[in-house]
């Protein structure tokens, strides 16, 4: 899964694919607050909150040299409760 060099349409490749199956394992696991965070685009989101998978799948798609699997790793332990 990580990579050095820079991804080409993250979302449809074999390693977004990869890491969004990651991020919903980590909404499904009440371990972690996968909560929806608020989104200022209020014509996609009408209730301004976008779903955790796609705020951080956005965000590895916009940043691609980010290594997935440290990104990974650090949301995991940021959004573990204390």
């Amino acid at each position: 899964m990580p990579t050095a060099k820079k991804r080409t349409n993250f979302i449809d490749s074999a390693e977004g694919d990869a890491v969004k199956l990651e991020l919903q394992r980590m909404c499904d696991n009440v371990a972690y607050n996968t909560s929806p965070s608020f989104s200022a685009d209020s014509e996609t989101y009408n209730d301004n909150l976008i779903p955790f998978v796609e705020k951080h799948m956005k965000y590895l798609s916009e940043h691609k040299n980010i290594n997935t699997a440290h990104y990974l790793a650090n949301l995991r332990l940021m959004n573990r409760p204390r």
